[in-house]
């Protein structure tokens, strides 16, 4: 058995699993892990650890070698990730080494190599809105649009410039340049009308993002305004600016944890979400105390019960924590018929499949409570719990049975099938056959499917909100930090899916299912959850101090080499370049020098190079 899996090379342990039926497939990697573990080829066990959502895995990884280098480039593999994850002293018996791989861990250099490839690549320069929208091409339309409500298109700028200077520090809009005190920030912020300004004031943490020190003292001014929903964004811009960047001094939970319990509803709702998008995975007790009392509390209004859920959900995803689960589900339960009729009501069952993300058989206990609930919201919670909990894993059973909830007619005011056509995405998009005869059934359904079914199909064919072209958001999101960033939850060669990457997405898509009660309500600040998504599609290569280094690699489409005899090629059509480079979608890097070995044998995000003492590159 271990002769041929030797052969296999790169990653083929992992993605022959692919090919496999369901239980056969764990069990593969099982013996995968087992065998790269033998053989001493720990980063590719690391990935099947994380796969397999074992925790106790990881950290035998960790135990299993002496050599520190290897540790950290275990700590960027997790850190990409996105598994919350504190080092003891089994794993790092020196302090020093320990603070230095939970630093790696943490994500606090994220925002630093970032930065590095944006000069490297040299778009450091910041964009204006007008800039995405090439206005000077369209003349003759212009005039027209600008006779449009001018606040509502305030607010469309507000976000695309967010999405475009994501993590950049520096925007034309609302960051202060030194020059002007006065700073055109404020001026901005309040072009903006009511909610408009809590979307402006956020967006400031999503134009500082992963930059934690100078982030939270950016938008500290905000907090001290007399105007709620100012005070709202700029809560949840503090939730966006630590997202993915842990801190043991837990500086968002220090900040948001007291305005949980204010008075007024869009302060609270600021707060709740934006510890939502900061503590995304981390499965932190203390908000689950605390928002649990928010859930369990009747005189809680319906919109702030919703977010406490969204945000529980987010923070525990796929824990298949019963707690919360069945607060949730009394919470559900306790509503009245004409709030479980409110669009928004609709993002509770999202909150509670979140809790299952991914985990399949664990759901059917929950999934069976759900088939009490009030006739409003039953189906609606049977089919989105059914589409989360398969998500990513290529079910084709469980997609059979969404098209068949496509395939009836509805009456008295359905909505469930919306969410069956999400599910058939979810489910399919774990490898390219399923998609591709996804994308298919997709096709099908926006021929002879009902309104509500053609409404769900764009949302399931592209994570981008292409509802509403007056609304440029989605110009936005397709020039995100500046062409720099991916929002795919998909890494290491599409082999493992980031789950809170995931609840990000999920909880943003099923918004838009209804995009006028949501997004083009006065909830658009739910876009700011996509933020959990946002990744750098970089490779960036650095020495045996953490420091990056340029050298030469093949970038080019990645090529399925499951099963091929020898040592097959495994991309086709490269082109070389120097590192630090940007990684498009169904590519895969090689280095081109043997001067070098890579602690990794994918080479994305962070990879340590080693000196190789072999090489005959020094000619």
């Amino acid at each position: 058995m271990v002769g041929p899996f030797k052969n296999w090379g790169l990653g083929e342990g992992e993605e022959g699993a692919g090919y496999l039926p369901s239980a056969d497939d764990l069990l593969a990697l099982d013996i995968a892990f087992t065998i790269y573990t033998k053989f001493e080829d720990y980063a590719s066990a690391l990935r099947i650890a994380l796969f397999l959502d074992n925790t106790q895995y990881v950290r035998q990884i960790y135990t299993s070698t002496e050599d520190l280098l290897l540790k950290k480039q275990f700590s960027y593999i997790i850190a990409r990730h996105g598994l919350v994850l504190e080092l003891d002293e089994d794993i790092a018996p020196d302090d020093d080494d320990r603070e230095a791989l939970q630093e790696i861990v943490n994500n606090v250099k994220l925002s630093e190599g970032y930065l590095a490839l944006a000069r490297d690549i040299e778009v450091m320069e910041p964009k204006s809105p007008e800039d995405i929208y090439k206005v000077h091409l369209i003349d003759g339309r212009a005039s027209a649009s600008s006779s449009l409500d001018s606040a509502r298109q305030n607010l469309a700028a507000t976000f695309v410039n967010a999405f475009v200077n994501a993590g950049f520090g520096q925007d034309k809009l609302m960051t202060v340049s030194s020059e002007s005190s006065s700073g055109a920030s404020g001026n901005w912020l309040f072009k903006n009308k009511e909610h408009g300004k809590a979307s402006a004031a956020a967006s400031l943490g999503m134009i500082l993002l992963w930059d934690v020190d100078s982030g939270l003292s950016q938008i500290d001014k905000y907090l001290h305004s007399n105007d709620n929903h100012v005070v709202a964004g700029a809560l949840l811009g503090v939730g966006i600016v630590n997202c993915g960047v842990k801190n043991d001094c837990d500086p968002a939970l220090a900040l948001l944890i007291d305005y949980i319990n204010k008075d007024d509803t869009i302060i609270r709702i600021g707060a709740i979400l934006g510890l939502g998008i900061a503590y995304a995975g981390s499965q932190k007790d203390e908000l689950r105390i605390r928002l649990s009392l928010i859930l369990g509390d009747p005189k809680t209004p319906l919109e702030v019960l919703v977010f406490s859920a969204i945000t529980l959900g987010l923070v525990f995803v796929g824990s298949c924590n019963e707690e919360i689960a069945q607060s949730i589900i009394l919470a559900l339960m306790e509503r009245s018929d004409a709030e479980l009729g409110e669009p928004l009501t609709r993002l509770l069952p999202v909150a509670l499949g979140l809790l299952y993300l991914g985990k399949q058989d664990n759901v059917e206990a929950t999934a069976e409570v759900s088939k009490t609930f009030n006739d409003k919201i039953r189906k609606y919670a049977d089919v989105t719990l059914l589409s989360l909990a398969y998500a990513g894993t290529g079910n084709v059973l469980k997609v059979q049975k969404l098209l068949g909830y496509c395939a009836q007619h509805l009456e008295k005011g359905e909505t469930y099938q919306g969410p069956a056509v999400l599910g058939i995405a979810l489910i399919a998009m774990a490898e390219e056959l399923g998609l591709d005869m996804a994308i298919r059934s997709l096709e099908h359904l926006l021929q002879y499917g009902e309104q509500n079914i053609r409404r769900a199909v764009p949302l399931a064919l592209g994570i981008l909100c292409i509802s509403n072209p007056k609304v440029r958001i989605a110009q936005g999101l397709v020039h995100l930090g500046k062409g720099l960033l991916t929002l795919s939850p998909y890494h290491s060669d599409r082999f493992l899916l980031s789950p809170t990457a995931l609840a990000g997405l999920v909880t943003v898509l099923h918004a838009c299912l209804d995009m006028k009660s949501t997004i083009l309500g006065k909830y658009h600040y739910m876009l700011y959850i996509l933020v959990l998504a946002m990744q750098p599609r970089m490779l960036m290569t650095v020495d045996e101090n953490l420091k990056p280094i340029s050298v030469p690699v093949r970038v080019g489409q990645a090529v399925d080499v499951v099963g091929q005899a020898g040592r097959p090629k495994t991309i086709t059509g490269f082109q070389t370049h120097s590192t630090p480079v940007l990684l498009a979608a169904g590519d895969r890097a090689e280095l081109a020098t043997d001067k070098y070995i890579p602690l990794s044998s994918v080479l994305e995000g962070f990879v340590i190079l080693k000196e190789n003492p072999d090489s005959h590159d020094d000619r």
